[in-house]
């Protein structure tokens, strides 16, 4: 009589591909929770520091500042990010608001 199905070496594999990409959906999920508290702490923190009256120092200020009035909005978002390490979309942001 002839077997129907996978042979069990087929079936190991397809188990293994399908736990990868269970621990990779879980990995992801996980992530997406930490940036969503993370998210929720910095907004709380702002909150406190715009309450106290404090500004975060923002080193190279003014050289970002002077950079935006002469239009050079580009090498303003890098030096920002140079200067504190932020993301392109977060440097972008403060650039645009310091503008």
């Amino acid at each position: 009589m002839r077997r129907v199905g996978l042979p069990v070496m087929d079936a190991t594999i397809l188990l293994l591909v399908f736990l990868v990409v269970l621990s990779g959906i879980s990995i992801r999920s996980r992530i997406a929770a930490a940036d969503r508290r993370v998210a929720r702490v910095e907004r709380k923190l702002d909150l406190v520091l715009e309450h106290l009256g404090l500004r975060e120092e923002i080193p190279r200020l003014d050289e970002i500042v002077a950079l935006v009035r002469e239009g050079k909005t580009v090498q303003a978002v890098k030096v920002y990010r140079e200067a504190t390490g932020a993301d392109l979309v977060e440097a972008k942001q403060a650039v645009d608001r310091l503008g």
